[in-house]
């Protein structure tokens, strides 16, 4: 068994190609079932997606209508049942039979339970608690036909002496006759508040007010709300005819969070009566009796006649037709009139759709909402219709426009051309009214063309609107209409600087004048609008074009607006450019520390380092990035302009040896700059050239050839010796030196030299010669010479003078003759030891001859293992012996290319027999001289060997096993 829905109950969008805007609001559709039944349905309620049928032979569907296959039939023996009450959750069920009594079903259940205390109670509406639990009914309120107000608390229970009913109390009577309808809520989340909706025939009763506190249902919660609060009644105007009578809220808006939570939207009531449909909004402020008259106060009346027959209809109705049922949708109003479904609009009184669905004579037996589903339905006793409600809201917008609730109108706009055109009317509204800076700011979301909006704000003379609606126009203006937001940004500028200008001439004038003015009020409307202008300028400075913008506020004359532009843009080369042009050179240096791009400090170091050398110098050691090679010409132009303070004072020799010496500079261009302007100095001082000449290592970064063609220029002689002393230049640089008569310079340099002594002495001749020639006497000339232990008194005689008396030096000669006596002797006795070696050496070579080895009988040779005796043989000191043959194969093995190709010819020469006599003992001779000349073993052709392994392949390795 089954039921046919479409796609559980949401409406198809669109229906034969056409769009959800074509489609009627409303369409009833009849709902096809798949299962069969024997008998009729007598009543029907709907919640939380779960539909409950009853069946005039007491059985009870049960309809999952998220799952429509899923039916779930009780059978109950209660007897005809008259109508249902289904709580929002679709857990608690409350059945009334025709013979007055009355049973509960909770969804857990699967036999009704009777309420024995309830017996005799013609239930006519029942309100659920707005907590919506599932356990127990919690209070609930029951309106019955004979006018009384029950409250009850029912819970589902498994013992069979336990009673359902936990707590019933009769809490008022209304004399007016059956209570048609009754809802109760809690005023959006105050959960000690409730408000309580009563309906009756002729009047509706709207209470609110504190309720009791209630302990699992041991004691009434709402006596003290109905003892203690006074209703608003809204009565009829005259007696009512005969009609049907009921109270009904809307649904659950679609997304609407929980029922406890205090943002849910207000929801809409009706109370249908003889006379039509009175209905409004249940507000929920303010939570007094006062809100009752607050709410009948907004309400208003459908008539009987505007929904059955409304005036475009041009038909007259009679009293028999009644509206037999409503309900409320989000914005209209649903009536069931006889056999038709009529949808009214609630806040134009207009019918907006009829539908003709029922046939002559059928019976509706509900016509009900599921609350938290939001969907609509109509039930006779063998079919089942659902209302369905398409994008109902389409045209609210249109109507809130028309009636001047622009703000509403805006929320229910769905497209961006309806918002447009709401925004149109709403800006004309308030225009008209003069509140032409809130109309900008609509006009500036709307769809009304630019320039009649333009004209007309200008033509009325307001500048501020015009502004507004600028921001406004660009804010929303497309991304990629380039040209379009340039312009208008470009325009803001305009006005802008003509707002500023504006104020600074009132505050000027107002100073001027008398004190009644306050120039203050002035003073603060001018910081507000550069803070706009300073948050427009950050926002839209991608539209602004720079050089409009610069012309625009230079033609102002606005600097601060100028430079506050050129800093968002990051132009920080307008913005030094615009302080160097006035020499501002604080204001130079300002934004110059907040720079990272090496450029800037390239274009700008000359003119900085010509006036503020010192605070320009701070700024470039405080940047890593620079290339300092490309600051040279503004050092150099900086150093020509120097003038004659000491070098200490030098900027750019400060900024120089910064590079040098703190960065590590190893760039040749960066060295030689720094010994330009040290030797190009007017001061004789050489200290600081010499300082940095000494600190260079082994391999100076400057070019030597450079420096010294610049030191030569300038003289600087000491600073020239050093270069030539780097260069291993020692001759030129001991010459200089003594040309400058710097002695003690030139005999340092001449001790440099140490591992080359010919120079060495060669120099030390050099400042001999000076010192000598200089010096007023031979005596201090000879002890400073003797610094050098290369330099004896015959290599200084050439240089004394003719006159010099050898008196003068007699001491210096006599030790130099002792020196020479010495030497002879050392090397006579050296020679003597000489002859006694090389006698010692004959002695042992004529011994030589007469050298013999000892050979034992069972001696083997060292290579072969055989008997040494058996054929010729060597023997060494080592006592190593081998065969000839043997040791002749190894010498040939491991002898290099010339010696074995030597061997072989000398072998080759006595196997051939050709040689005799001495011939032949000489080639032997030569042959065992190689062959023999060492032993294999034990000599450096063993040690040779050192990388063959023990055990070769030939080798039997078994033998060689641990």
């Amino acid at each position: 068994m089954s039921l046919n829905l479409r796609d559980g109950f949401v409406a198809a969008p669109a229906i034969d190609g056409h769009g959800v805007d074509e489609l009627p609001i409303f369409n009833v559709e009849r709902v096809e079932m798949t299962f069969s039944i024997t008998a009729e349905f007598v009543s029907a309620q709907i919640a939380n997606g779960v539909m409950v049928l009853a069946l005039s032979n007491s059985r009870i569907l049960r309809i999952d209508l998220k799952r429509p296959e899923d039916i779930d039939g009780i059978a109950s023996e209660i007897g005809v049942i008259r109508r249902m009450f289904l709580d929002p959750t679709a857990s608690h069920l409350l059945i009334c039979t025709a013979l007055g009594e009355n049973y509960y079903l909770h969804s857990q259940s699967r036999q009704p339970r009777p309420l024995s205390q309830l017996r005799g109670v013609s239930i006519e509406s029942v309100a659920w608690n707005p907590s919506l639990p599932t356990a127990s009914t919690r209070e609930i309120l029951i309106g019955a036909t004979d006018g009384n107000i029950y409250e009850a608390f029912i819970e589902t229970s498994h013992e069979f002496y336990k009673r359902e009913v936990k707590h019933l109390k009769k809490l008022h009577r209304l004399p007016d006759g059956p209570i048609t309808g009754m809802w109760v809520d809690d005023l959006k989340g105050k959960s000690d508040f409730r408000r309580v909706i009563i309906g009756t025939q002729s009047r509706v009763f709207h209470l609110v007010g504190k309720i009791g506190r209630s302990n699992d249902g041991s004691g009434s919660v709402y006596t003290k709300l109905f003892e203690s609060e006074q209703p608003v009644i809204h009565e009829l105007s005259r007696n009512p005819s005969a009609g049907h009578s009921a109270v009904v809220v809307s649904p659950d808006p679609p997304g609407a969070a929980p029922p406890h939570q205090a943002d849910i939207p207000d929801r809409a009531y009706a109370w249908l009566s003889a006379q039509g449909v009175f209905h409004g909004k249940l507000l929920n402020t303010p939570t007094d009796s006062a809100l009752g008259s607050k709410v009948f106060a907004d309400s208003r009346m459908v008539t009987r006649t505007q929904i059955i027959a409304p005036e475009s209809t041009g038909r007259q109705i009679s009293n028999s037709e009644i509206i037999d049922s409503v309900l409320l949708t989000q914005w209209h109003i649903i009536s069931l009139v006889g056999t038709r479904v009529i949808a009214t609009n609630r806040l134009t009184g207009n019918v907006v759709s009829e539908h003709d669905v029922l046939s002559p004579g059928q019976r509706a037996i509900a016509f009900t909402v599921d609350m938290q589903e939001s969907t609509f339905w109509l039930i006779t006793s063998d079919e089942i219709f659902e209302i369905i409600a398409r994008d109902e809201d389409r045209d609210i917008w249109q109507i809130m426009m028309a009636s001047k609730q622009f703000d509403s109108a805006l929320q229910y706009a769905h497209t961006q051309t309806q918002k447009e055109t709401v925004a149109a009317a709403y800006g004309d509204h308030l225009a008209k009214k003069g509140h032409w800076e809130e109309a900008a700011l609509l006009y500036g979301r709307s769809n009304k063309p630019f320039e009649d909006i333009a004209l007309s704000i200008i033509d009325n003379n307001q500048p501020d609107a015009l502004r507004q609606f600028l921001l406004t126009k660009l804010a929303n203006a497309d991304k990629s209409a380039i040209m379009q937001r340039v312009i208008v940004a470009s325009w803001l500028v305009e006005v802008f600087m003509a707002k500023l200008n504006s104020l600074d001439d009132t505050i000027i004038t107002q100073a001027e004048l008398s004190d009644g003015l306050n120039p203050a009020e002035s003073r603060m409307m001018l910081q507000s609008v550069r803070k706009e202008y300073h948050d427009f300028i950050n926002k839209y400075k991608t539209d602004l074009d720079r050089k409009t913008v610069y012309d625009i506020i230079s033609s102002h004359g606005r600097e601060g607006e100028l430079l506050y532009f050129a800093n968002a843009v990051d132009d920080y080369n307008y913005i030094l450019s615009y302080w160097v042009q006035r020499e501002r050179w604080p204001e130079v240096l300002t934004v110059l520390m907040k720079q990272t791009d090496a450029e800037v400090f390239y274009r700008y170091s000359s003119v900085l380092m010509a006036h503020v050398a010192k605070e320009m110098v701070e700024i470039l050691m405080r940047q890593s990035d620079l290339k300092p090679r490309s600051l040279i010409p503004a050092l150099l132009e900086y150093n020509r302009n120097f003038s004659g303070e000491p070098n200490s004072q030098n900027q750019a020799i400060r900024y120089l040896n910064y590079v040098i010496f703190q960065l590590d500079s190893k760039d040749a261009a960066i060295h030689n700059t720094l010994v330009s302007i040290y030797a190009s100095h007017p001061s004789k001082d050489e200290s600081g050239l010499l300082s940095y000449l000494q600190a260079q290592s082994d391999e100076p970064r400057y070019d030597p050839d450079f420096a010294l063609r610049l030191c030569i220029q300038h003289h600087r002689t000491l600073s020239c010796v050093h270069i030539y002393t780097s260069m291993g230049q020692y001759l030129q640089a001991v010459d200089l030196a003594l040309s400058h008569n710097e002695v003690e310079l030139a005999a340092v340099i001449a001790d440099r030299p140490m591992s080359n002594p010919h120079l060495r002495k060669r120099l030390w001749l050099a400042v001999a010669r000076k010192v000598i020639v200089k010096s007023e006497g031979i005596k201090a000339a000879i002890e400073f010479l003797k610094r050098c232990d290369l330099l004896k008194i015959e290599d200084l005689i050439p240089f004394f003078p003719d006159f010099v008396v050898i008196d003068d030096f007699k001491d210096e000669i006599c030790e130099a003759l002792e020196d020479y006596s010495r030497n002879i002797d050392n090397l006579k006795k050296e020679m003597d030891e000489s002859s006694q070696t090389a006698s010692n050496i004959k002695m042992d070579i004529a011994a030589l001859d007469h050298r013999y080895a000892i050979v034992e009988p069972g001696e083997k040779c060292y290579v072969c293992g055989l008997p040494l005796l058996s054929r010729q043989f060597f023997v060494f000191p080592c006592q190593h012996s081998f065969h000839s043959d043997c040791m002749g194969k190894k010498v040939l093995e491991h002898s290099g290319y010339g010696n074995s190709k030597k061997i072989r010819q000398l072998q080759t020469q006595i196997h051939k027999g050709g040689l005799t006599g001495a011939k032949r003992d000489a080639v032997v001779a030569e042959l065992d001289a190689l062959v023999a000349s060492a032993c294999i073993l034990c000599s450096d052709f063993a040690i040779k060997r050192i990388d063959e392994p023990f055990v070769t392949a030939d080798d039997n390795v078994d033998e060689w096993a641990v």
